[in-house]
């Protein structure tokens, strides 16, 4: 009997409410400092686009108010990245001026805020013990272990691009507007304790940021290490921290003892105005003392001896402030014990306060920011980058090409088209960079970068070092300095290397603070198994989980090249809108592939549509993709990637057999497209879920909860890859699913 061929019917968006568009940031007056020396700086090498985490020197255009030079905000002392401006009025050189007090006041009073859970902090609104502040340009953290401080390097290096162009673009138009939403002196400071410099992510920042300096390319990010001697109750070893410090190639090195505060105040300034000066990495080593325990629970006594809690107590820096302020003939000790016990005072009776003020009291209260969802605006951004395209832009996208656009270059496999729509991308958002290994000349391990250098050029599409962690620090940073992030992990397996970018820095960034800092990034991930003749798992991996475990973060698994470019520029429209975060998952396996049922039949190949088709062919994020085989009415695949050839090939043997399926591509699995799901398996009360994922963990265990939850009353089988690492050469045929076994899945579902 004749193959039967399947049909795809469309399936339309959803709009939820719009939620708020986030401030831009903005910084403080710059530092200055004395001139220092700089030790051999190497020259002539271009600039290159990056990724990065902020702090501006001088005063900019804020959205949410005027900023004035004033007091640091509270916190600043904490693990995180500090930008030393307030909004609180200019004070006088009085130490009673009351601009202070109120400053003070009002940083003592989002700190509180943010320790009871106060919906009216300023940052995280609640949602978590944070110190940010966005009018400020203080950029929240949410760990104490380094974890922020690649997402610092690639924030610098985007600056320091964004900087150039800037500079660029004045010599052809002075009189025009900045280009870059940062003043030209900025840099980023970023603070972390001394434990942490034993930390991956730690050691993967410094060795970037010297990486970068020694091919010559700029990083101003100041590094602030708080070095109090302890982590917790384990010891820093004597010497260790400043040994470590010292020996980080390209990352200059000053030092400071917190019981002086004018030498910490000299030194800093010295420090920060050699990065600013040079546009180069430095670390500024601060030794300090830790009062009380770690935290609440923390009993110190557990572990430090009496005399040695003493000995920090009288190296308190308050005292020393004290003690300089009464050798100077500032004020006498008895005048600053009574302004100790007012200030004390005064916080305790904000602590009181901000104890009443209102706590988040529903689940939709908390998740607002999370992950914003405006899929009207997505498609109209999409829309509007094709009438671009087919209009005033047609010549240059022509140009682009070569005189020859995709659309009219035949049938593309998935990797041709996701070159092709990446190329599209970088047309329509000029703030897009393409990163990663092996990206740039080689065009990638497969071929799917292939070109993108030679017609955007290096400073558009790069190679990075060897190193996960910092590729996606790269991209963390770049989206927060306002670029538009694409950067590749060249091997599903490698990204758990480097997950915590992803879980605990990229998609928390926008819940911390209320939308008003966001990191948009695209990540392209080449996974998933069933390559043929290059095996073993790190190059066949078909772990997810860890992925659609993180609230927020969308994973697209594009599996026919007609499809890739529309879900491509869904996630690319969807990170300018509401900068979101993406894992664009694609399958290794289909790469080339361009046959579906016989050798030579090219039915796996796609055509590329042309932009004035592009809005009809939209696809939102969480909408499935259904194909109809034979009558489509018996029993209801669904599956996603491998499992998608693999399942129209099965349904083709079934149709032969007079059974009729729908195959459902879900295309996205996070978020699952559950209404599709539910519509497509209510269809023919059959469901047979075809998880090439793992047994335990996978993608299936979510598809069959679903149904369960909306109630679904038909019948349910799954067939999933066994609990195994993918092995090398035939044997993972003995692990992953196989066509045969869909085939009689079905079968066996259909004989209940």
């Amino acid at each position: 009997m004749p193959r039967q061929r399947p049909t795809a019917p469309e399936s339309t968006p959803v709009d939820p409410a719009p939620s708020a568009v986030p401030a831009t940031p903005a910084g403080p007056a710059p530092m200055t400092a004395a001139p220092h020396p700089d030790p051999g700086s190497p020259t002539g090498a271009a600039p290159v686009p990056a990724a990065g985490f902020t702090v501006p020197a001088a005063p900019g255009p804020v959205s949410a108010g005027p900023v004035s030079a004033g007091p640091v905000s509270a916190g600043a002392g904490l693990s995180g990245t500090v930008v030393g401006a307030s909004s609180a009025p200019a004070v006088g050189s009085g130490p009673d001026d009351d601009g202070w007090q109120e400053a003070y006041a009002e940083a003592a009073r989002d700190v509180l805020r943010g320790m009871v859970a106060s919906t009216l902090d300023p940052i995280a609104g609640g949602r978590h013990k944070v110190f940010g502040r966005a009018d400020l340009a203080v950029v929240p953290t949410t760990s104490t272990i380094a974890s922020h401080l690649p997402r610092a390097v690639g924030l610098g290096l985007a600056v320091e691009r964004l900087r150039r162009i800037d500079t660029a673009g004045r010599r052809d138009e002075p009189a025009g507007p900045p280009r870059s939403p940062w003043p030209r002196d900025a840099i980023v400071v970023c603070s972390f304790g001394d434990a942490s410099v034993n930390h991956a992510s730690a050691t993967a920042a410094f060795n970037t940021a010297g990486w970068y300096d020694h091919t010559g390319l700029r990083i101003p990010v100041l590094f602030v290490c708080e070095d109090n001697g302890l982590g917790i109750s384990v010891r820093s070893p004597d010497g260790w921290v400043e040994r470590t410090l010292r020996a980080r190639p390209g990352v200059r090195y000053f030092t400071a003892d917190g019981v002086d505060p004018v030498a910490v105040h000299a030194v800093a300034a010295e420090a920060a105005g050699w990065v600013r000066r040079h546009r180069r990495p430095a670390v500024l080593h601060l030794r300090t003392v830790r009062l009380l325990g770690h935290a609440g629970a923390d009993a110190e006594r557990a572990y430090r001896s009496t005399a040695e809690i003493a000995a920090d107590e009288a190296r308190d820096p308050v005292l020393a402030t004290a003690r300089l302020l009464v050798e100077a003939g500032v004020a006498t000790g008895e005048e600053l014990l009574a302004r100790y016990d007012e200030r004390g005072w005064q916080v305790r009776r904000t602590a009181e306060e901000v104890l009443d003020e209102p706590k988040l009291a529903a689940p939709a209260d908390v998740v607002a920011p999370l992950s914003p969802r405006r899929p009207k605006r997505v498609a109209t951004t999409v829309a509007q980058a094709a009438e671009r395209a087919a209009g005033p832009d047609a010549a240059g996208r022509v140009a682009a090409f070569g005189g020859k656009p995709p659309e009219l270059a035949g049938p593309l496999t998935l990797a041709q088209s996701i070159n092709a729509a990446l190329a599209d991308g970088m047309l329509s958002h000029p703030q897009l960079a393409v990163f990663g290994e092996d990206v740039a000349a080689k065009g990638g391990v497969y071929g799917v970068t292939k070109g993108l250098r030679d017609r955007f050029g290096a400073a558009r599409v790069f190679d990075t070092l060897l190193d996960e962690t910092s590729v996606l620090g790269l991209g963390l940073g770049a989206g927060l300095a306002g670029m538009l992030p694409v950067p590749e992990i060249q091997y599903l397996a490698y990204l758990h290397n480097a997950e915590d970018q992803l879980r605990g820095e990229a998609a928390t960034m926008q819940f911390f603070s209320q939308g008003a800092f966001r990191n948009p990034m695209v990540v392209r991930v080449p996974g998933l198994a069933y390559q043929e003749g290059f095996g073993g798992h790190f190059h066949n991996d078909n772990s997810v989980a860890v992925l659609r475990d993180v609230p927020g973060l969308v994973v697209a698994v594009p599996a026919r090249p007609d499809d890739a470019a529309p879900l491509l520029r869904t996630c690319l429209a969807a990170a300018v809108v509401d900068g979101t975060v993406s894992v664009f998952l694609e399958p290794i396996a289909l790469y080339h592939t361009r046959d579906l049922y016989e050798p030579g039949d090219g039915e796996w190949l796609g055509s590329y549509a042309e932009p004035a088709g592009w809005a009809a062919g939209h696809a939102p994020i969480g909408r499935a993709r259904v194909y109809g085989v034979g009558s489509a009415e018996d029993i209801t695949i669904v599956t996603f990637g491998n499992g998608v050839r693999m399942s129209l090939r099965a349904a083709s043997t079934l149709a032969d057999e007079g059974i009729g399926s729908r195959v459902v591509d879900l295309r996205w699995l996070a978020p699952l497209p559950v209404a599709d799901l539910i519509r497509e398996a209510s269809a023919t009360g059959r469901v047979l879920v075809v998880d090439e994922t793992r047994r335990s963990g996978g993608v299936g265990e979510g598809i069959l909860a679903a149904l369960v939850d909306a109630g679904f009353v038909g019948a349910a089988r799954r067939v999933a890859s066994v609990d195994s690492f993918v092995p090398l050469g035939p044997a993972a045929r003995q692990v992953l699913v196989s066509e045969d076994a869909i085939t009689q899945g079905a079968r066996t579902l259909l004989a209940r």
